[in-house]
């Protein structure tokens, strides 16, 4: 585990570049981390030029999953950004934090996420929602905290909530020529209406996927076999396929193809714009650190944007069970019935000018007073649960 201390001093690094021999394998490399109190999991994704390249006070890491080539969504290389090694340390304790509330789930907590702080400040705080229930966070949580700030909130009645959206027209495709149709306009289940999202692979089948979310199905028992359609102005309606895999935490529901259509990785934006891969955690982590801002094109609501507010997300809200890997951005307003299954994304600014990563898959909002985000699972959590990419 880290030391945020000693990580302060900026002299970590140092020592494990003088650690670092020329030809050292790679296991040996891995332990030298372990070693020298680096999360290991960082390790497998990065090289030993990596590290070699970082200056003294700073550490590398994955921030996207990009294709390297635009047409093979199987392609994927790691981009690597380097970081402050205090703030990277600072926000992988928080990250830790924020796993061991999830686990311990004490009484009256409703959710967590992790907020980085920015690159000068190196610091991270994470902040918990909890019930009337609870009385104060645990003692124990606060001492594995260690410098990490905590900030709580109560949230009262969150149950029910009333929908405040003025009534919109649903964005609907003309024709759907090439048999392929973007994302963001409006699809339809057998009991609504909701977003159709960017192409969803497996890399283990290399299988495409129309997406959208589970829960537009929540009028069958088992989404599995349910037929999706898309709404057209010059026709009817086309069908896109029924639902192979319904993953109801994580709200995704993965659609195969018919054999007269295919999904798309373009999104229907004011410009259109073509996803070139996705964010890791520690590419949401730095949005936030740089104070950037994420995007979506909704079936109803069309294209919002707005800052990201928490990563790693932890929401007990709505369900028996609480979702992990979640995204904190923009505002309630962002989203309305009829959204879910858009997904947020991030301009790829080492790609070509229609470039985009995607951060994740938008579900819901908030309802209750005091609050005001959209929230939806990440596209590192789907990949690191179900192996998808998008």
């Amino acid at each position: 585990m880290y030391d945020e201390r000693s990580d302060r001093s900026g002299r970590r690094p140092a020592t494990l570049r003088d650690r670092i021999e020329t030809g050292i394998d790679r296991r040996e490399f891995l332990r030298t981390l372990a070693g020298g109190g680096y999360a290991v999991g960082v390790a497998h994704y990065l090289g030993v030029e990596d590290f070699l390249g970082a200056d003294d006070d700073e550490v590398p890491v994955v921030t996207a999953l990009v294709r390297s080539d635009p047409n093979d969504p199987f392609s994927l290389e790691e981009r690597i950004r380097y970081v402050p090694a205090d703030w990277y340390a600072a926000v992988e304790k928080a990250f830790e934090l924020n796993e061991l509330l999830a686990r311990y789930a004490f009484t009256g907590y409703l959710g967590s996420a992790v907020v980085p702080g920015d690159y000068e400040s190196g610091t991270a705080s994470v902040s918990i929602g909890v019930s009337s229930e609870a009385s104060t966070v645990p003692e124990a949580i606060r001492e594995f905290a260690d410098g990490i700030s905590i900030s709580t909130e109560t949230i009262l009645e969150i149950d029910g909530g009333s929908e405040e959206f003025e009534f919109a027209e649903p964005r609907i495709l003309e024709t759907m020529p090439g048999g392929r149709a973007p994302s963001g306009i409006a699809c339809e289940t057998p009991s609504s209406l909701a977003t159709l999202g960017p192409a969803l692979y497996d890399p283990e089948t290399e299988q495409s996927f129309f997406v959208t979310a589970e829960h537009a199905f929540e009028g069958a028992d088992d989404a599995i076999g349910e037929t999706l359609t898309l709404p057209l102005q010059a026709a009817e309606r086309a069908t896109l396929g029924t639902v192979a895999r319904a993953h109801p935490i994580e709200d995704v529901a993965a659609i195969e193809p018919e054999a007269t259509v295919a999904p798309s990785n373009w999104i229907d934006a004011p410009e259109p714009v073509r996803v070139r891969g996705q964010l890791t955690r520690f590419g949401l982590a730095d949005l936030v650190a740089r104070g950037e801002e994420l995007e979506k094109v909704g079936a109803l609501t069309g294209h919002t944007s707005g800052r990201v507010q928490g990563v790693d997300a932890v929401t007990c809200f709505t369900d028996d069970f609480c979702r992990r890997g979640q995204i904190r951005w923009g505002g309630e307003m962002d989203l309305t019935d009829g959204d879910s299954g858009s997904v947020s994304y991030y301009p790829d600014s080492d790609g070509e000018d229609e470039d985009v990563l995607v951060a994740g898959f938008n579900n819901a909002r908030t309802w209750w007073p005091g609050q005001s985000y959209v929230w939806g699972v990440s596209a590192y959590e789907l990949t690191a649960r179900h192996g998808y990419h998008f």
